[in-house]
């Protein structure tokens, strides 16, 4: 675990390069990308538009170089993003506001895809938890905890993935994904020290739910959340750091996230 601190402090703090090269650190880790593209596929909660890529100039100039340029349209909350406390919590951190520190750091996968692959209201338990903690340790202090349901594989099929195809308000009852129990969200913050947590599916609430507790829970003691994760299913149970860096916008509720795993090689 020291070795990963150290990339994660290398990430953050440019001046460790006197110790250790960042170049060498990274070429002893391979890179897992966990986050799915931007484009017409992507996958939005229904009463939102999704993501729009506005085609602007490609090709060459009067000058004679080659020069391409497009403009983006977006609702924040959509495709792998971040969603930050104030998304469910008045008053608490916005996007920009989030310490580093809490998105970038060692890192475990807690697998529950077996019992989300079965039943797709199914909801991560304090239970599951503490299985992950019998195979493996407590949860540290500071970690980012990312759940497997086995949904990423899913991705962009809408009804696979979300239940439904369907767009609009009527639809969001349509909807079934597994998402984290409040009690276990209570759990986390009660009985843990996390930083950060993130899954595979569009809300850290299950599909059905319709006071979005777990959102209220963690975000009530600024624990971020990462949505529409990808590639979980390729990342040890723990041993890993990740860095998770949302778009910076001032004051937003969210924001789309590019988010990577650090695994060091055997």
């Amino acid at each position: 675990m020291p070795r990963l601190l150290l990339v994660a402090l290398a990430l953050l703090l440019p001046g460790l390069a006197h110790t250790q090269s960042l170049a060498a650190l990274l070429a002893e880790h391979t890179l897992v990308d966990l986050s799915h593209a931007y484009d017409a596929e992507t996958i939005y909660w229904p009463t939102e538009d999704g993501f729009v890529l506005e085609e602007g100039f490609a090709g060459i100039t009067d000058k004679g170089y080659y020069y391409a340029a497009n403009a983006f349209r977006s609702a924040e909350h959509g495709g792998t993003h971040l969603d930050a406390p104030i998304h469910f919590a008045e008053g608490r951190q916005t996007v920009d506001s989030i310490p580093l520190e809490h998105l970038v750091g060692p890192a475990v996968v807690v697998d529950v895809s077996a019992q989300a692959l079965a039943d797709a209201d199914y909801q991560v338990t304090v239970a599951d938890f503490e299985a992950w903690e019998a195979e493996h340790e407590p949860l540290p202090d500071g970690v980012i905890v990312l759940l497997n349901t086995g949904y990423a594989p899913f991705w962009p099929d809408r009804v696979r993935y979300i239940g439904t195809d369907e767009r609009g308000a009527e639809a969001v009852a349509l909807l079934h994904f597994p998402g984290l129990h409040p009690d276990a969200a209570r759990w986390l913050v009660e009985e843990r020290r996390i930083h950060a947590i993130g899954l595979d599916t569009p809300s850290i609430d299950y599909g059905q739910s319709t006071h979005f507790e777990s959102h209220q829970i963690l975000f009530e003691a600024n624990i971020p959340a990462f949505e529409n994760v990808a590639n979980l299913n390729g990342l040890p149970a723990h041993g890993f750091v990740v860095a998770a860096l949302p778009m910076k916008i001032r004051g937003g509720s969210g924001g789309p996230l590019r988010i990577i795993a650090f695994i060091p090689n055997e």
